[in-house]
């Protein structure tokens, strides 16, 4: 099972899992956001999930981090069992920044619908979306913990499709620009803002239109597609975040 919990500094999140909960995960993630080229409107959010799959693949191949966790079996058990073994299990983690995450939680809101509605399928027995759907519960689950009661509560709302906007055509310099910043920020800074980061990506407010409207000024300038265009401020190198 998937767990996530946040960074010491608040600066994203870890998420842990063995090989194969990484494996069904992108599995799952790739079949729901569909085949390139599909959902023309939702390809920038669509490339933002598939950087947690690049993410997922590249923790299996053992390229992000890994710790040690006990599987659960005491040594009595374990005798009773015949076994004789290790009472720790080999567990993989990779981490990434809150309003990158927020932002994909969100997304594949749209996705889900998108793919029950393309395949006819049923909600409750599809092995991907139920998949997709803990992922994201797990990721929020974490939020209900890391948060007061009362914010997180704001932000759930902020984030469901009850509230939430569609993220189609959605101009992902503003992620970008809400990560750079975020990462920028001491712990205490990123604490207090997690929900009101939430709240600006799904709400796409007047700092969204602003960020839009600066894009289609430079791509038009230039004559350059907007989705070409990229944030004008560099990520900082991600062993030297204060993570």
């Amino acid at each position: 099972m998937i767990q996530i919990e946040p960074t010491p500094n608040y600066a994203g999140v870890s998420i842990t899992g063995d090989f194969y909960d990484f494996d069904q995960l992108y599995e799952s993630l790739h079949t729901v956001v569909g085949q390139e080229g599909e959902l023309i409107h939702y390809h920038n959010a669509r490339m933002r999930v598939l950087g947690l799959c690049y993410n997922l693949r590249h923790t299996n191949m053992g390229h992000r981090e890994y710790e040690f966790k006990d599987h659960g079996l005491d040594k009595e058990t374990m005798k009773w069992l015949g076994v004789v073994g290790s009472d720790k299990n080999l567990y993989l983690s990779f981490k990434m920044y809150y309003p990158e995450m927020l932002f994909i939680v969100l997304a594949l809101n749209d996705f889900i619908d998108i793919h029950e509605r393309k395949t006819a399928t049923n909600r409750i027995w599809d092995k991907h979306v139920t998949t997709v759907r803990a992922f994201q519960a797990a990721v929020m689950d974490s939020l209900s913990k890391t948060l007061k009661n009362q914010t997180f509560k704001m932000l759930q709302n902020n984030m469901s499709h009850k509230y939430g906007p569609s993220v189609s055509g959605y101009f992902t310099q503003y992620l970008d620009e809400l990560n750079v910043k975020f990462l920028n920020w001491d712990k205490e800074k990123r604490l207090k803002n997690i929900s009101v980061i939430g709240k600006r990506l799904a709400e796409q407010g007047k700092p969204y239109e602003d960020a839009v409207r600066s894009v289609l000024q430079v791509a038009k300038e230039d004559n350059v597609d907007p989705s070409s265009i990229v944030y004008k401020d560099d990520y900082p190198d991600y062993e030297d975040i204060d993570w």
